[in-house]
């Protein structure tokens, strides 16, 4: 028995305290993690108020880990111990179902999440199965590639998925944590970037991280202004829009992708889906296989995402930062276990 020492919220809305736990027998297939840096995603927060009621407390949040292999069970024999790993929001897949033979792990029939039913990398160590520990670039930044593994494959695998062109003129709605990430995947992809955000103060970042051309995201007019000009659109945010609008912004045959868990149902006009052929599509992060096509990606092209970084042992100002929506753009805690 291994005893972890962690963060962890003990009932909804409450503050992480001091937790330790016992990490049992590591399986054939196990692989435990020493974590270095883990990101603060909103959907650690949104887990820790049970806001979905998935959550079991005590509760270790953390999903956006890297660290490096601490030990492995006997059956992984392509990763090194001390070798450099990240770890996102899913931990196990059962590799014989449809998906996961189909190489969509990310659609696993019985998939298993890092904070839902375990413990996650608000911690000193965590535990996955193998296929979900992905070997990390030696130039990604051990300290600012951990959002990547949630915030950036949530944007990236849209991008294979859809089949993007760098000919396509593209949408990314909401400039955060996810959007910033987005518009540096598809400027590097060759596309024309249009980034759509509500805060005008955002707007010279938006064009720094790979826009062309900015847009008020709540000016009807400017939607108006541009529509049938685009032939991809990526919806970030989860807050609701005039989604008509935005739909109108596609060309005939484009895509309208949601990856922002928008709280309410989108009102769209089945008419101009029908008469312009137009698709809405959504995804669930991505596969191990995209996950690594991203972090090539990432290396190749020098792309990160801005981050702010605080010790593990401040996690309750993390959370705070984080709710204020101060957050520029991903939040990033340093292990400090002594």
């Amino acid at each position: 028995m291994t005893t972890i020492r962690a963060y962890a919220a003990n009932e909804p809305n409450a503050p992480l305290q001091s937790f330790t736990y016992e990490l049992g027998e590591l399986g054939p297939e196990e692989v435990d993690i020493d974590v270095i840096a883990c990101g603060v995603c909103h959907s650690d927060l949104s887990m820790v108020n049970n806001d979905w009621g998935l959550t079991a407390f005590p509760l270790v949040p953390g999903h956006e880990v890297i660290g490096t292999v601490a030990a492995k069970g006997a059956s992984v024999e392509h990763l090194a111990v001390g070798q450099k790993i990240g770890l996102g929001w899913f931990s196990k897949s059962c590799l014989h179902c449809r998906p996961c033979l189909d190489g969509d792990h990310n659609l696993c029939d019985s998939r298993e999440h890092t904070i839902v039913g375990r413990h996650g990398g608000f911690a000193e160590k965590v535990r996955a199965h193998w296929s979900w520990a992905i070997p990390v670039p030696d130039s990604l930044d051990v300290t600012s590639a951990g959002p990547l593994f949630c915030g950036g494959i949530t944007v990236f695998n849209p991008i294979m998925q859809s089949g993007v062109k760098p000919t396509d003129r593209v949408g990314v709605i909401g400039i955060g944590g996810l959007g910033h990430l987005a518009l540096q995947f598809l400027n590097k992809w060759g596309c024309e970037v249009t980034a759509f955000s509500s805060t005008q103060a955002k707007a010279r970042e938006a064009r720094e991280f790979g826009a062309h051309h900015v847009v008020n995201s709540r000016d009807d007019t400017e939607l108006e202004k541009i529509a049938g000009s685009l032939d991809f659109l990526l919806v970030t945010v989860n807050v609701p829009l005039n989604w008509q609008l935005y739909l109108n912004t596609l060309r005939a045959k484009g895509t309208f992708h949601v990856v922002g868990a928008v709280p309410e149902p989108m009102a769209i006009s089945a008419f101009d889906l029908l008469f312009f052929q137009r698709s809405v599509t959504g995804t669930p992060l991505g596969s191990p296989a995209t996950m690594t096509a991203m972090l090539e990606f990432c290396a190749r092209h020098e792309i990160a995402p801005m981050i702010e970084t605080f010790p593990m042992s401040k996690v309750n100002d993390a959370f705070e930062h984080l709710e204020a929506g101060k957050a520029r753009y991903r939040i990033v805690l340093e292990n400090d276990f002594a």
